[in-house]
């Protein structure tokens, strides 16, 4: 008798715990934000111009590619516009789709990274030679 009661008393709470465990342990994936990309069968040369590396004559062969043979089925046939090699489409390849709206709102540049607006980290730094006035000298000599 005495280990029934032992075993009421330690299984129980133990078996009740996890399976409270169970109900909250795995809560609602999160929905992770739209992908932005680039719909190269219905995107403007304006749009395209924001995928990196891509600029307004690529982004015009794109369009002038796509009028003249019609939609691409896969992301690949990019790599038929002239100035799309194998480097250049795997570039490309996270910011391209050929269904669903375009996303992608601003410029993508060449690393990979969104362009920010006026004002970036490269415009400031100062100039290499700001040293102040040349009169001036840059450490106080010592006399002998």
């Amino acid at each position: 008798m005495a280990f029934r009661s032992l075993t009421r008393t330690l299984i129980v709470p133990v078996l009740g715990l996890s399976l409270s465990g169970l109900a909250t342990a795995s809560p609602a994936p999160e929905t992770e934000p739209a992908k932005k990309v680039v719909n190269v069968n219905t995107a403007s040369a304006g749009e395209l111009t924001r995928l990196p590396r891509v600029g307004e004559k690529l982004a015009d062969r794109i369009v002038a590619h796509r009028q003249k043979n019609g939609p691409f089925r896969r992301i690949e046939d990019l790599m038929e516009v002239k100035g799309i090699g194998e480097k250049m489409f795997q570039g490309l390849k996270p910011y391209v789709t050929i269904s669903g709206p375009t996303t992608l709102a601003e410029k993508v540049n060449a690393k990979g990274s969104r362009a920010s607006a006026k004002g970036s980290a490269k415009s400031a730094r100062p100039a290499k030679n700001s040293k102040g006035p040349k009169d001036a000298p840059s450490s106080p000599k010592t006399g002998a």
